[in-house]
C-alpha cells in the first residue's frame, strides 16, 4: 500500500505540470494577455507597456515564458498581483482557510443529510419517505444556486432577521457564535446540490446491494437488521459512492464561486471572480493550480478509502 501511494503521489507531478501548461496557454489567449489590466489605463504609454513586457519576460516565446514561470512557481514565487501589488502566493493562500471552512461545513451538512436519507429511501422503497427523498433530491439538483441563495437571504436575513445576509464575521465581533451564524446560509446553499446528488447515489447503491445473495444469507443466519445494513450492505454500497464524493469535494471549489459571491464570503471563489473581472493573471494561475491539486489529491484519498471499505481490494 505504501509503495502504491508513493507511485500515485509521484504520478500526480506530471499531471500537474500538464495541467499548468494548458492553463498557462489558455490564460495567455486572453485579449491583452497578462498585461490586460495595464492596457485599460489611459495614463500608461505604449513605451511603458513595452518596457514592462520586457521586464516580465513576456517578449520571450511562450515555451520560454512557461519554463520561467514553472521554475519560479515551484520555488514559491508566484509573481505579484497586478491589482493589489502583493505577492500572488499570499493573496491566494490567505483566502484558503475561508474556503476550506465553507467547504468543510457544506461537506458535513451534505453527508449528514444524504447518508441517512439515501439509506432509508432504499430500505423503504416506494414509500412516502422514498417519494419525499426523491422529490427533495430533484429539487436540490435543479435549483439554481444563486436564486436559492438570494431567497434564503431574503427570508432569514431580511424578513425574519435571524441570520446575517453576507460576510464572514460582524465588524467588532468575530466570536465563534458570530462565525457560525454567518456560516449557516452559505453552507446550506453550497451543500444543497451535493446532498441531493449523494442521496440518489446512496439510494441506488443500497438498492443494488440489499438484493444480493450474501445479504439474504446474513439475514437467514439471524443477524440483527442493523448489523446487516451497517456491516454488510452499507460498506459495499459506499464503494461506488466514494468516487462521486471525492470528485464532488474537490468540485466544491468551483461551486463555491457562486455561493461566495452571493454571500460576499471572503474565500477563493470570490477572489477568482474578482481576478477574472480584473484579469489578475498571476492570481488566476495560483487559484487554478490550487484547485487542480485539490482535485488530484481527493482522487488519491478515494483510492485509500476503497481499501478501508473493502478488504478485498489490494494495491500492489
Amino acid at each position: 500500500m505504501g509503495a502504491y501511494l508513493t507511485r500515485r503521489a509521484l504520478g500526480l507531478i506530471p499531471m500537474l505540470i500538464a495541467i499548468s501548461a494548458i492553463v498557462f496557454g489558455i490564460l495567455h489567449m486572453i485579449p491583452g494577455g497578462p498585461l490586460a489590466v495595464y492596457l485599460e489605463n489611459p495614463y500608461i504609454t505604449p513605451e511603458q507597456i513595452e518596457r514592462l513586457r520586457q521586464q516580465l519576460g513576456l517578449d520571450q516565446p511562450l515555451p520560454v515564458q512557461y519554463g520561467l514561470w514553472l521554475k519560479a512557481f515551484v520555488l514559491g514565487d508566484w509573481g505579484y498581483s497586478f491589482v493589489s501589488r502583493r505577492p500572488a502566493v499570499d493573496v491566494v493562500l490567505e483566502r484558503v482557510p475561508a474556503t476550506v471552512q465553507l467547504m468543510g461545513a457544506a461537506f458535513v451538512l451534505a453527508g449528514l443529510v444524504a447518508l441517512p436519507l439515501g439509506i432509508l429511501s432504499a430500505l423503504r422503497q416506494y414509500s412516502k419517505l422514498d417519494y419525499f427523498a426523491t422529490a427533495s433530491a430533484f429539487f436540490g439538483i435543479s435549483m439554481p444556486v444563486f436564486w436559492f441563495g438570494l431567497m434564503l437571504q431574503l427570508t432569514f436575513a431580511v424578513w425574519l432577521g435571524w441570520l446575517p445576509s453576507a460576510g464572514m464575521i460582524e465588524i467588532g465581533d468575530g466570536s465563534l457564535v458570530d462565525r457560525l451564524r454567518h456560516l449557516v446560509l452559505p453552507a446550506t446553499v453550497l451543500s444543497l446540490l451535493y446532498a441531493a446528488r449523494w442521496t440518489r447515489y446512496v439510494r441506488a447503491a443500497m438498492l443494488e446491494v440489499i438484493n444480493q445473495d450474501y445479504i439474504r444469507v446474513a439475514r437467514a443466519k439471524g443477524l440483527y437488521e442493523r448489523s446487516v445494513i451497517s456491516n454488510h450492505a452499507l460498506r459495499n454500497a459506499l464503494i461506488p459512492v466514494i468516487t462521486v464524493v471525492a470528485v464532488d469535494v474537490a468540485a466544491l471549489f468551483s461551486g463555491a464561486v457562486v455561493t461566495e459571491k452571493v454571500f460576499a464570503w471572503p474565500g477563493m471563489g470570490q477572489l477568482f471572480v474578482d481576478s477574472v473581472l480584473k484579469v489578475d493573471y498571476t492570481v488566476l494561475m495560483g487559484i487554478l493550480m490550487v484547485g487542480s491539486a485539490a482535485v488530484l489529491a481527493f482522487n488519491l484519498v478515494a483510492d485509500v478509502l476503497y481499501v478501508a471499505l473493502d478488504p478485498r481490494i489490494r494495491y500492489e
